[in-house]
Parts: C-alpha cells; structure tokens; sequence
C-alpha cells in the first residue's frame, strides 16, 4: 500500500514537472513573439519600397522597342527624417528614375546621393519631412546565435517580415562589381529578390546589417553587409557622395589574439585582421603578404577589426608606402605595403 501511494506521488510530481516546463515553454515563445511583432511595429514605417527604371542592356535591345527601359524593385531604409534612404548599390546604379513608395502609401520621386558598388551600399534622397527614421546599431557587439530579422518588399509584394538568427559573422562576400566585401553577417531570415537593401535589424530595431545577397539554390544562407561598414560607407557617401579609398588587396576577417602573444610580443591590441586570400597582383601581393597572415598594425595605427583597416585605408593613404606588423608563424614581421585606389 505504502509503494502503491509512493508511486502515486511519483507520478503526479512528474505530471506537474511536466506541466511547469511546457508553461515555460510557452511563456518564453511568447516572449520572442512579443518581441518580433514589437520590433515590426517599430520599425516598419521606415522601410521603403524602391521601383527603378534603368537603359536596357545592349545584349537585349533587340528583343525590345528602342530607348526601352528594364523596372526593377528593390528595398531601402530611411535614416534621417528628412529623407536619406539606404539601400543596395546594385538595386539603384545606373537608374534613369527611382520611386520611393512607404508604408502609408505616398511616393516620392528618389534621387541617388551616392553609390559605392565596392560594398554594394547606396543612398538616395526624398524630399521629406518628419519622416520616420531607423538608427544603427554596433555589429561588433553581434554574437552568432542572436535574433536577426529582414525586412524587405520581396518579389514588389508591400513589406514582408522574415525572422532568424545571426548564423555566422566575419564571412567575405563577392558584391556585384566583383569586389569582396569583408565582415559580412550571414543569417537564416529568409530573404529573395526584392529584399535586396532592407534593413537586417536585431531585437530591438537597431539595423545590424543591410541586406545584400541569397545564395541559390540553397537554402538559408542569406548576407548583410555589417552595420559598422554601412554606416561608414554611408557617412562619406552624404557628404562626399563617393567613397574614394585605398586598398591592398586582400579577402580578412577579423579574429581575437591568444593573450600569450600579446603579451610574449608586446602587441598594441588584443585583436587582428587574418588575411584569408590575396588578390593576384595587388598591393599585398606585391608586398609579400600571405594567407594566414594577422595584420596588427598599419602605419604605427593599431588595427583590431576589419571595420578598423577600412576606415584606415583612406584616401590619404593612396601611393603611399605604410609599414604593416604581421604576425607569421607565431612571430612579428614588418612588411612594407603601398595601398592602390579601389576603383
């Protein structure tokens, strides 16, 4: 009888235990719906749907009237409430008309700022006012596994809304002029055409990336260009409306240093850019820098991000001859390097 109601309670107990994790459960599924429909509402009034019109290729003039012109759709994002919008280079270089349509239904006639195919970021201008506005956030502060959700008008549908998670950071990109793009956030948010140049934003409607490119066929591996390069790329784009800069001719990410040799070889950071490959011919080529080099300074400057060595290789350094520290092979070595102009 004692074991007859000592498994009783046994079961009971479970059944409770069991009833409490699914409580948890559900409350916590709650809590990630809460917090993706709040960022929707928050956000959403800023993303812009772009329709552009550009000259039809020659390969295809034949097939059309002449003085055709090819429409396109993609998304944008407005960052200032008078009416900078960000978007992809590829979705507006070479437009003849861009019109801007938002959330509440009026539209705009967009004009390109500046294009920097380099990146694939681009900024247009409407003329408005009291616009609602989306803010940057640090993607050096993204952690893999954190909630990532894409907002975009895919296939010219009006404002779709995909959420996942931030599956890996540091990933280089080919960007349509052919240059690599470094640092790029890839994410499961499902994107398609049209989402190009949507804002990627974490949970709390900070844009973390701009959304730039799906590989197909396969599924879930979708890129954004981080926010720490958009959001400089932009900057000079506003003011300057181009980006010139220097390059050297390498494909990196960035990678945290073993405190042995920071320590062992007095290095100025905790932090360095590793070279994954070189362009044939270029700057570092030349120079003799190798894959699997770790840039940890240029020019007495301390470089601990690939964020860092872009805003370094400006255009004041064109031509001119720069001193790299690079670790090889667990050992310090300074290599001279002069950076060409990114065309």
């Amino acid at each position: 009888m004692l074991s007859f109601l000592s498994t009783e309670g046994s079961s009971a107990s479970s059944r409770e235990l069991s009833r409490r994790v699914d409580d948890q459960d559900d409350i916590l599924l709650d809590a990630y719906s809460q917090t993706v429909t709040g960022v929707a509402e928050r956000v959403s009034p800023a993303v812009v749907h772009l329709n552009v019109r550009k000259p039809v290729p020659q390969n295809r003039r034949q097939q059309r009237q002449p003085g055709g012109r090819d429409s396109g759709s993609g998304s944008g994002f407005i960052i200032s409430s008078d009416g900078f919008i960000v978007t992809n280079s590829h979705v507006v270089n070479g437009a003849t008309s861009i019109e801007a349509s938002l959330p509440d239904g009026r539209l705009f006639k967009a004009e390109v700022v500046g294009d920097d195919p380099a990146t694939d970021i681009a900024v247009v201008k409407i003329d408005g006012n009291n616009l609602a506005s989306m803010a940057f956030g640090e993607s050096d502060r993204l952690r893999v596994g954190q909630i990532a959700i894409a907002i975009g008008n895919p296939y010219g549908f009006q404002y779709s809304l995909t959420a996942g998670v931030v599956s890996a950071l540091g990933r280089t990109l080919r960007s349509q002029s052919g240059r690599l793009i470094d640092d790029v956030i890839q994410t499961d948010a499902a994107l398609n055409p049209g989402n190009s140049g949507g804002p990627l934003v974490d949970s709390f409607g900070n844009v973390i990336g701009v959304n730039t490119a799906v590989i197909l066929p396969a599924q879930g591996i979708c890129f954004a260009v981080a926010s720490n390069l958009a959001k400089f790329v932009v900057g000079k784009l506003i003011l300057e409306g181009r980006v010139r800069r220097g390059y050297i001719g390498i494909a990196a990410q960035t990678v945290p240093l073993p405190p042995k040799w920071t320590q062992t070889l007095e290095l100025p950071t905790s932090g360095g850019i590793q070279i994954q490959s070189v362009e044939d011919g270029g700057p570092a080529s030349i120079a003799g820098l190798e894959a699997g080099d770790i840039i940890v300074q240029f020019d007495g400057r301390p470089v601990d991000s690939i964020d860092v060595l872009h805003k370094t290789l400006d255009e004041t350094t064109i031509g001119k001859s720069a001193t790299l520290w690079v670790l090889r092979n667990g050992g310090l070595k300074n290599v001279s390097v002069t950076p060409g102009e990114l065309r």
